[in-house]
């Protein structure tokens, strides 16, 4: 009998290549079914294999500035962008998870179908080839890009949305210098992501130089 039993059908139907059937339980395995492999690890290669893809579909498909770019991606492939195609194409049903967490709701969490989703394409990719996965990923996300996701957001809150889609703490603005009269005062401010970096800018104004901080960190770590 097929380990995966009714998720095989559902897997190919979607178009992902199954082969290895133990590698595609563990990509749908929550550490909470107490099994000895978790999706983790293939979701650690999805990620990067859903980054690419999109990042070449965008640059192929949109004249916009890299920082343009780069916000248009991290909201892409953020996880409340990617349990949203988990949700649309019926993963949470195919889920192998523990009780105890599916009680506590973890089931429809968007950081777990989020992870599950790019372990999917983890896997999609060991067992098929980059290409085949980037056309799964073009006809899933299809909607997703033809929408308004990362477009024309205030760079505040495009960081903002960043450091929450990636589990980081919230940015911190912090001024670092004043100096010139009242009149025409220049601000610098730096902006800090805990454990990813920061950056400076200095402007008229406290809001300008926050601006433009958060616009700067965004193209040089989004």
């Amino acid at each position: 009998m097929s380990e995966l039993g009714a998720s095989r059908a559902w897997l190919e139907k979607l178009g992902f290549a199954v082969e290895d059937e133990g590698l595609w339980v563990e990509a749908l395995t929550h550490g909470s079914a107490g099994a000895y492999k978790d999706y983790q690890r293939l979701e650690f290669l999805g990620d990067r294999v859903l980054g690419l893809a999109i990042a070449e579909w965008l640059y192929r498909r949109e004249d916009g500035a890299e920082g343009e770019l780069a916000q248009r991606l991290n909201a892409l492939v953020s996880r409340a962008a990617c349990a949203k195609v988990a949700r649309a194409i019926g993963l949470p049903e195919h889920l192998r998870i523990g009780k105890q967490a599916r009680d506590d709701g973890a089931q429809d969490s968007d950081n777990v179908l989020g992870d599950v989703m790019e372990a999917l394409l983890g896997a999609n990719f060991l067992e098929s080839s980059f290409s085949a996965t980037r056309e799964i990923i073009r006809d899933l996300w299809a909607d997703a890009m033809s929408g308004e996701a990362g477009r024309s957001k205030h760079p505040k809150s495009a960081l903002q949305e960043w450091a929450a889609g990636n589990q980081r703490k919230p940015p911190e603005y912090e001024v670092v210098n004043r100096s010139g009269p009242d009149h025409a005062a220049k601000f610098t401010v730096k902006v800090t992501v805990h454990k990813v970096g920061d950056a400076e800018a200095t402007a008229g104004s406290k809001q300008d130089a926050e601006t433009e901080a958060a616009r700067l960190f965004m193209e040089r770590f989004g």
